[in-house]
């Protein structure tokens, strides 16, 4: 059984937060908006076995949410606003925030998952997909 080469975490979270291959770092992480490859077009590494499956969005929530409702509540104390100025301003300012960090954490955690074999990123695993 020879040894795999020491991978990374921080290295392959990184790179997964900026949508590039945990392994090489070059070729693109994603097909679609946040659906990962099957393989890295530069190096071939096989994606599809990644297992994030709701663990984005939960992570987005959890950011957004807390960000979001510190400035409403911080709004809300300083000014006092109505309440459709509320959801004016933090409505549309949830949704972006979701949509700008959902991408960069599906990669991070793809890259978490790479650099610890988890899930089939182990070569010597010869299991399936379980």
């Amino acid at each position: 059984m020879a040894l795999l080469a020491e991978r990374s975490v921080w290295r392959a979270m990184w790179n997964g937060l900026r949508s590039r291959c945990p392994s090489c770092g070059t070729g693109g992480l994603f097909d679609g908006f946040i659906r990962v490859s099957d393989a890295c077009p530069h190096c071939g590494e096989a994606l599809h076995h990644h297992r994030a499956d709701d663990a984005p969005p939960y992570i987005v929530m959890m950011i957004v949410g807390h960000v979001v409702v510190a400035i409403m509540l911080l709004y809300e104390i300083t000014m006092s606003p109505a309440l459709w100025l509320h959801a004016a301003i933090f409505l549309p300012l949830t949704v972006l925030m979701s949509l700008i960090l959902m991408r960069p954490t599906k990669g991070a955690l793809v890259g978490l998952q790479w650099a610890n074999l988890m899930h089939g990123f182990d070569p010597e695993y010869a299991g399936g997909d379980v």
